[in-house]
């Protein structure tokens, strides 16, 4: 199917043919009463010329609403009165197969061709609220976009969705005709109940992201401004691992929201930062936890991922006008491309356990997390039937399906919902394929401070982003695990002497420079506290709990006088055939 949007123009052959004044555009001129150039002739409706109610400007606004509030003012001039038409908005609004678009006021575009400068002259917001309650059933996502300028006067909106979006535009449009700014879109107190809309209305979320910016509490960052970004820029996903396999943006770092106070210490404040989760509203708390920490240049991508997700490919970051794609093509170890329509290693359908979830209502990443938790405890084979309302879903589920090894069966939208047919699974090749080597290895040699920081930083870094982590403590390194308090274990005098001469747990390890006679720990200690950065101590229990594996090699414990009685809980021992294990399973081995 092809549609040509070509735009209209007016039929005024009538109008010049009676010698009356037309526009560039052959747009019939009329005065604020609707008075042609001829005194005695009023013209009305789609071929007139209209003021622009918010620039002021001329314009041709072809709707039926402005066109017969015409024809009521002109009817009370031909009697006689004095009645002026004070313009038009271009308020509209149209229905696009599932999705209705509305509009009112002034587009980027007209702006832009006006001369005026996005940052300068004015700004945009962009919000993915839902059509009402999430927690109620049938709730659907809209994009609602609201221009305004410096001063916060609201310039014009444009929505899509499936769900509300007209009242939404309805709402803006009367706010523009009396005036109102983005602070009074804050205060509108709004019909609520959920079926019908949130607490907080669109409207109100819109206006509380333009507050924020003209407040300065955030800096904003388009999506057109990632084509001319300084490479000295650094991109932060401050999202879940588990929504970054849906997709990300290219050489963005990962560190989830809320370990974000945890680990300012892995981020340099000397640099800029665009940071960007699903929607905006996270990556605005990332923001003001960086601004609040000391950093200077911080700017949060309005509309976050799902935005960017609609206009640029992950492939090469280039505009596509398409939503992101990085679904993985299985190939064998014979180059053919293995598909997903038979499953010899699955159970049979007629055998297989049908399980439904219904996920309408939740926002990305709720509905894949649904489906995670349901997959988790289903057997190879069986098949999990959910919907959800999110229609971002829709891509999701393939790419999910094809990073974790499971099977997509069936897609589509279903009503005003979105479903999938998921097979736990997918089928088994006939010669097995070589083994994704994705985990990460470090031999801990070293039992300065800093290094050990250094160590663990790396180690709860990727166990954050679903890596399995190998730490092997050996000679110096084994200190890093010892305890602090002395342990009443039986050695002889060699062991107790080597044991004795070396520091006792983290808290009496030194500095590789500018230790300082021991002022240089206690001094990093201090300056790790006041920037939030949690202790050495605090990192190593946090490892232990995101399931890092912490060895101890066997051998230098004999040599160095440990023993096991003196090692924190949670600490394996093996040797270095351990190490080696670990190591031809990862991708990167660090020697620390």
């Amino acid at each position: 199917m092809v549609i040509l949007s070509i735009g209209i123009r007016p039929q005024s052959e009538l109008a010049k043919n009676a010698g009356l004044e037309v526009n560039a555009r052959n747009g019939i001129v009329v005065d604020a009463f609707l008075k042609t150039s001829d005194p005695n002739i009023y013209a009305i409706g789609d071929a007139i010329e209209v003021t622009e109610f918010i620039s002021g400007t001329k314009t041709m606004i072809p709707l039926a609403g402005p066109a017969n509030k015409q024809g009521r003012i002109c009817a009370d001039n031909v009697a006689g009165k004095n009645v002026a038409f004070k313009g038009s908005m271009g308020t509209c609004v149209a229905k696009v197969f599932d999705l209705t678009v509305a509009a009112t006021g002034i587009n980027e575009k007209t702006l832009k061709r006006e001369g005026k400068v996005y940052g300068v002259d004015y700004y945009t917001v962009l919000v993915h609220p839902n059509s009402h309650a999430g927690y109620y059933p049938g709730a659907l996502p809209m994009t609602l976009k609201v221009i305004f300028d410096l001063s916060g006067k609201v310039l014009g909106a444009q929505n899509v969705g499936y769900d509300g979006v007209e009242k939404r535009i309805d709402v803006i449009a009367t706010a523009i005709r009396f005036g109102a700014n983005v602070f009074d879109l804050t205060e509108l107190e709004l019909a609520y109940a959920p079926p019908y809309s949130s607490a907080k209305d669109p409207v109100n979320m819109a206006g509380f992201v333009a507050e924020n910016i003209l407040n300065g509490l955030e800096k904003p960052f388009q999506w057109h401004e990632f084509k001319d970004m300084s490479k000295d820029m650094v991109i932060l996903d401050v999202r879940e691992p588990m929504e970054r396999e849906m997709g990300f943006i290219p050489n963005a770092i990962n560190i989830p929201v809320d370990q974000l106070r945890a680990r300012l210490v892995e981020l340099d404040k000397s640099k800029s930062y665009v940071i960007y989760c699903a929607v905006g509203i996270r990556g605005h708390a990332a923001s003001r936890i960086l601004a609040q920490n000391g950093f200077q240049s911080v700017f949060n991508l309005i509309g976050g991922f799902a935005t960017y997700s609609t206009v640029f490919c992950q492939e090469n970051g280039e505009m596509c006008g398409g939503t992101i794609m990085n679904a993985e093509i299985h190939v064998s170890e014979t180059g053919d491309i293995e598909h997903d329509d038979a499953y010899t290693d699955a159970q049979d359908d007629a055998n297989a356990q049908v399980i439904k979830v219904n996920a309408c209502g939740l926002q990305c990443p709720g509905p894949i997390m649904q489906v995670h938790k349901a997959l988790e405890v289903m057997n190879p084979g069986d098949i999990l039937e959910i919907k959800a309302t999110d229609p971002g879903f829709m891509n999701d589920i393939q790419v999910w399906c094809d990073k974790t090894g499971n099977t997509l069966l069936d897609s589509g939208k279903e009503d005003k919902a979105f479903y999938a047919n998921i097979r736990k699974g997918r089928k088994k090749p006939q010669v097995a394929p070589t083994a994704v080597k994705d985990d990460k290895t470090m031999v801990v040699f070293s039992g300065e401070l800093d290094k050990a920081i250094a160590s663990l930083i790396i180690a709860n870094g990727a166990a954050s982003m679903g890596k399995k982590v190998t730490l092997f403590f050996t000679f110096w390194g084994l200190n890093v695990l010892r305890k602090t308090e002395k342990q009443n274990v039986k050695k002889d005098f060699i062991s107790k002497m080597f044991s004795g001469m070396m520091p006792r747990g983290t808290t009496k390890l030194k500095l590789s420079n500018m230790n300082m006679l021991g002022m240089g720990p206690k001094m990093i200690r201090m300056v790790m506290k006041k920037h939030n950065v949690d202790s050495v101590e605090d990192m190593l229990k946090m490892a232990i709990d995101n399931g890092v594996r912490l060895v101890a090699c066997n051998m230098s414990m004999d040599l160095m006088g440990i023993t096991a009685e003196e090692l924190i809980e949670g600490v394996e021992f093996g040797g270095v055939a351990s190490m080696l294990g670990a190591a031809e399973d990862s991708n990167m081995s660090l020697f620390i």
